[in-house]
C-alpha cells in the first residue's frame, strides 16, 4: 500500500497538530492517530477520531460523574461482568471513526453491518483511481464442496498462474475503457478534445468488484465488538479478516480493558444451546452421550465435539 505524498503531507500535518483537551484522551491509540495501516495490496484502516475510553464504559455503567474507579482492577471486575452478561448500552457510550480504502466487494460484505455511519467515496463525482486488488497466490483457493461460501484446496501450478493472468488483464482492460468512456484525465482534462465523454455516474459501471473504494465509517464500541466477533473469526473471508485483524490491534489500544473482556468473552468465548449444556451436564456425571441421543443437530453436535476437544 503506497500512500501519494500528498496524502502522507497531509497526515503529518494532522499529527504535527497538537491541542489541549479537557476530554479522554487514550496515549496508545493517539501514538497511530491518522495513520494508515496497510491492508492487503493497495488498502489501509486509520483511525480518524474518536471518542471516550474504558473509564467512559464504567461511567456509563454507574451513571456516575467520575472517570471510573481508583483501582483498576474494579474497573476490570465491571467490564467484564458487563461483557459476560451482555449488557451492551454502557459500550455505547463510546465511539470511533475510521477512514478506510478497500475492494468494493469487501465493501458489500462490510456495509451489510448496518449499525454503523457510512460515507462513501463518490464515482459520480470524482475518477477511481487504477488500482484493484489482485491476490496473493495463497489466497486462490478452489470452491469448498462443503461449504457454498467457503474456500478448498489452494490452486496450482498453470491453473494459478492463469487465473492471475485473467485477473490483472480483466482489471486492467475495465479501467482502460472506463478512462476511454470517461475521455477525462486525473486533472479532469479531455483526454481527447474532439469528443465527449461519457458521464462519471454511467462509466464507472464498468469496473469490476476487485477495483478500490474508501469511506468512512464510524460505529460506537458495542457495534465495533459484534463486527470484530463476527469478521475477525477464522470462517471469515480472509479479504475482510485482515480488516478486521487490523482493527483489533487498534481495539486493544483503545479500550485495553474492555479489549481483554471481549477476547475473553465473545471472540474466543462459545454460547451453548440449552441442549448442548443437557449433554455437557450428562457426560461430566460419566454418561457417554452420541449424536443420536444428544438432542442436537448434525452441526451443532460438530460445533460441541469442536469446542469440547479442541480441534483447530
Amino acid at each position: 500500500m503506497a500512500l501519494t505524498t500528498e496524502q502522507q503531507d497531509e497526515i503529518d500535518q494532522l499529527r504535527a497538530n497538537v491541542q489541549p483537551t479537557r476530554r479522554a484522551v487514550v496515549p496508545a491509540l493517539e501514538e497511530v492517530l491518522y495513520q494508515a495501516v496497510p491492508v492487503l495490496d493497495h488498502g489501509f484502516v486509520r483511525v480518524i477520531d474518536y471518542m471516550g475510553d474504558d473509564s467512559a464504559v464504567v461511567q456509563a455503567a454507574r451513571v456516575s460523574y467520575g472517570r471510573g474507579t481508583k483501582k483498576v482492577t474494579e474497573d476490570r471486575g465491571l467490564i467484564h461482568y458487563l461483557m459476560r452478561h451482555r449488557h451492551s448500552t454502557p459500550f455505547e457510550m463510546c465511539e470511533i471513526k475510521f477512514h478506510v480504502k478497500l475492494p468494493i466487494f469487501v465493501a458489500r460484505q462490510w456495509i451489510r453491518h448496518r449499525t454503523a455511519n457510512v460515507n462513501e467515496y463518490s464515482a459520480r463525482y470524482s475518477i477511481l483511481d487504477r488500482e484493484f486488488y489482485i491476490p496473493q497466490p495463497a489466497q486462490l483457493a478452489a470452491q469448498s464442496v462443503s461449504n457454498r461460501q467457503g474456500r478448498g484446496a489452494v490452486l496450482q501450478g498453470a491453473e494459478a498462474a492463469r487465473v492471475l493472468e485473467l485477473l490483472k488483464a480483466d482489471s486492467t482492460q475495465a479501467y482502460d475503457h472506463y478512462i476511454e468512456m470517461l475521455n477525462e484525465a486525473e486533472d479532469g482534462t479531455p483526454i481527447d478534445a474532439n469528443r465527449q465523454g461519457l458521464a462519471r455516474e454511467l462509466a464507472r459501471m464498468n469496473l469490476s468488484l476487485n477495483f478500490y473504494t474508501q469511506w468512512y465509517w464510524k460505529v460506537d464500541l458495542q457495534n465495533f465488538m459484534h463486527f470484530l466477533s463476527l469478521r475477525a473469526d477464522a470462517h471469515a473471508q480472509y479479504e475482510i479478516r485482515v480488516f478486521a485483524d487490523a482493527m483489533l490491534d487498534i481495539l486493544r489500544r483503545w479500550v485495553p480493558l474492555t479489549f481483554e473482556a471481549f477476547e475473553q468473552h465473545r471472540l474466543h468465548g462459545v454460547s451453548l444451546s440449552k441442549n448442548a449444556i443437557d449433554a455437557v451436564r450428562r457426560m461430566l456425571k460419566g454418561e457417554t452421550v452420541t449424536e443420536a441421543d444428544s438432542g442436537l443437530g448434525k452441526r451443532e453436535w460438530a460445533e460441541l465435539q469442536h469446542v469440547l476437544k479442541g480441534h483447530d
